[in-house]
């Protein structure tokens, strides 16, 4: 397929453009983008810095991609921002380039839905299948794993981890860890309130494995058990055999520990950069 350039756009010569890509009125593309196969970029787009964008993206007006990170220690290093696939960034979206920290990587997986006006600040790494809702704001080095949902105008500290299939309501204030599959509401005082029941269902989770994490929600946030005895219990309930999601999320209260403020990312503050192995086992969580 061919390339369409509108005349009114502005795309370095040394941009890398693949086939099939759109670029509209007013766009501008920097020298080291590169855009894979049949990416549309509607009007008033900026892609810029060390970006690397995979196939079947959809950006809307407005979008700023790749600029430099709001971090007073960035001293202008080439870090970058890495997208996957078939992802939708609506009106007025921004991706800031990772700062000099962890690997220096500003991450989006495939298949990830950016309402309008959410920002993702640096070294954040969105999974796949994750939904921004409009005016979401993520501080630096925020992960969000698989199929969690930040509902409007949530906005997510710095070092916080969301995992798989986690909600987040609407106006939240997020200065910890959500667990996977755990439900997160309140600014005033946030908190975890439920299970993501309704998220559980639509991803065809057993019913039997629902009720183990509603139980295990119980025992955690209303009863407060020590994380040895809530595994305990399962063990002698379950024969030893839990179920992995249950597994996931015991796993990763557990790693909670490991940060301050109920923010396991706090670990990562100041070590060496990850490997690309490492970064794919955080994908279990």
């Amino acid at each position: 397929m061919a390339i369409t350039i509108s005349p009114r756009a502005d795309v370095d010569s040394r941009a890398e453009i693949a086939d099939g890509v759109y670029i509209g009125p007013f766009c501008l593309v920097g020298p080291e983008v590169s855009l894979g196969p049949n990416c549309r970029l509607d009007s008033h787009v900026a892609l810029v810095g060390r970006t690397t964008i995979g196939a079947n993206n959809r950006f809307f007006p407005n979008c700023v991609i790749g600029a430099e990170p709001q971090d007073y220690s960035y001293s202008g290093a080439s870090t970058s921002v890495s997208i996957g696939d078939d992802n939708i960034f609506r009106e007025g979206v921004t991706v800031h380039r990772g700062a000099e920290k962890e690997d220096g990587v500003t991450r989006i997986g495939n298949r990830n839905l950016l309402m309008a006006n959410s920002h993702v600040a640096h070294n954040c790494h969105l999974h796949d299948q994750v939904v921004l809702v409009n005016g979401v704001l993520l501080g630096g080095h925020v992960h969000v794993h698989d199929h969690a949902i930040i509902s409007g105008n949530a906005v997510v500290h710095h070092f916080a981890t969301l995992g798989t299939l986690a909600f987040v309501s609407g106006g939240c204030r997020v200065p910890y860890d959500v667990p996977p599959f755990m439900l997160a509401a309140g600014s005033d005082d946030p908190r975890i309130v439920s299970v993501n029941l309704v998220g559980m269902q639509r991803r065809g989770i057993a019913p039997d494995t629902i009720a183990a994490i509603r139980q295990a929600h119980r025992m955690v946030f209303r009863e407060h058990k020590t994380l040895a005895e809530v595994r305990d219990c399962f063990v002698n309930d379950l024969s030893g055999s839990l179920p992995i999601e249950l597994v996931r999320l015991l796993d990763f209260l557990e790693r909670q520990k490991d940060g301050r403020q109920g923010r396991q990312g706090e670990a990562r503050r100041n070590k060496p950069a990850d490997t690309e192995n490492t970064q794919r086992t955080r994908r279990a969580a």
